[in-house]
């Protein structure tokens, strides 16, 4: 497990061990989503780069958006 501490101007190191794992670089953006009381931070990608990422996955009983609760 890493820990980082977030400084007085809302900024965040990520340690180097955990950038080493994940293959960040510095500059990279990354999008944030709340789940409850944690933060998930997702790597922001090229549309070249995740076309066809999904190619041959079952759209059967997708559900509309109209029918999501």
């Amino acid at each position: 497990m890493y820990a980082a501490t977030l400084t007085e101007k809302f900024q965040i190191g990520i340690p180097k061990a955990f950038r080493d794992d994940l293959g960040l670089k510095a500059g990279q953006q990354f999008v944030f989503v709340a789940k409850g009381d944690a933060i998930i931070m997702i790597p922001r990608r090229e549309m070249s780069e995740v076309r066809g990422m999904f190619k041959g996955a079952n759209t059967k009983n997708v559900r509309d958006r109209s029918e999501r609760t």
